[in-house]
């Protein structure tokens, strides 16, 4: 599948490990060692630097991170110039969170306390970080090595699923308890026994007296489905909790573009394919309409048969300012409602 995606987001990033440098995120298999260079360290679960930045990525390393399924790199080439991406989670900010989300998934493997005091802290600085975006979008948890992913997927998930909330008009209470319930959604995972993981993470998370009892409900209703076809109890939408229907969303969009390789738009596409059958039509919509389809940096075809590149979203998720590579026009979509995004274009 990885090798049928093309797919990249061009970003000129500002923060300590870039700055003025115009980045990529790119599948690895779209890596050319004649073009580009590495634009961003390449990180371990210990967050020990594996390959560092401006460098050629030899390719023999590369076969080497696909060993690791590290999927996707920044990378630094001449596709485009003077692209941002503000909204873009910082990479220190989202490695500091891993690490928040490791520690408490240590702890419950190893039955010791939870570091309730670092994670609530996380939660409320991902409150913080999404209240004041009015984008923001997820680095795929596929862009560490795989015994990382659990961690940069349960924050993923947290930072989509708090998106989602915003949208709802959550308090902010409420949404702290949206981000610690996303970010513990899988814990089930990390117990022993038989039972589905839905059940033994919230046979956990309900012990837990600090935690909210819905961030167990959490946990246990995430992977129902509204036409009742969901596990484990195969509840319909009106008896899933709001705050599950929420994770159930991110997780599998998350999901989506990190494990399974697929572009935003076809993401969402398959989102909104399942509305009314796997989620509540009316989270479906909100859900949309606060995630971007192209990320700035994305190639993409013009109805008017044009290519163009997706520079930056100001105030409509499906309707950003693209360049037009032919003779560099910037437009904003929203001004031109004619004009459409077909589809995306192959470099």
């Amino acid at each position: 599948m990885a090798n049928e995606k093309k797919h990249d987001y061009t970003v000129c990033m500002g923060d300590v490990e870039g700055s003025g440098i115009c980045l990529r995120l790119i599948l690895l298999e779209e890596y050319d060692e004649r073009t580009m260079e590495l634009a961003r360290p390449i990180y371990d679960r210990h967050r020990r630097v594996l390959l560092a930045a401006g460098r050629k990525i030899h390719p023999k390393y590369v076969e080497r991170l696909k060993q690791m399924d590290i999927r996707y790199v920044f990378v630094e080439d001449s596709v485009s110039e003077g692209i941002t991406l503000e909204e873009l989670l910082d990479m220190p900010s989202w490695m500091d969170a891993i690490e928040v989300v490791q520690q408490s998934f240590d702890a419950v493997r190893k039955r010791e306390q939870l570091p309730l005091r670092s994670l609530f802290k996380l939660a409320v600085k991902l409150v913080d970080e999404v209240k004041k975006r009015k984008v923001l979008a997820v680095i795929p948890a596929t862009s560490l090595e795989m015994e990382a992913q659990p961690y940069a997927h349960a924050v993923n998930v947290a930072l989509l699923s708090l998106q989602l909330g915003k949208k709802l008009h959550l308090n902010d209470l409420q949404l702290r308890d949206v981000a610690l319930g996303s970010l513990f959604h899988d814990i089930g995972k990390e117990i022993e026994g038989e039972a589905h993981h839905t059940v033994k993470g919230f046979e956990y998370l309900r012990k837990e007296r600090e935690l909210s009892l819905l961030c167990a409900h959490m946990a246990y209703q995430h992977h129902e489905h509204a036409d009742g076809s969901g596990t484990p109890r195969g509840l319909k939408e009106t008896d899933i909790h709001l705050y599950a229907q929420i994770c159930a969303i991110a997780n599998e969009y998350e999901n989506l573009i990190s494990a399974e390789f697929v572009p935003p738009h076809e993401a969402l596409e398959i989102i909104m394919a399942r509305s009314g059958i796997r989620y509540s039509q009316q989270l479906v919509r909100l859900f949309v309409d606060t995630i971007p389809a192209y990320l700035p940096g994305t190639m993409v075809k013009m109805s008017d048969g044009r290519n163009a590149i997706v520079t930056k979203i100001v105030e409509h998720m499906q309707r950003p300012y693209v360049r037009y590579t032919d003779t560099h026009e910037e437009i904003a979509l929203a001004d031109h409602p004619s004009l459409l995004i077909v589809g995306q274009a192959i470099l």
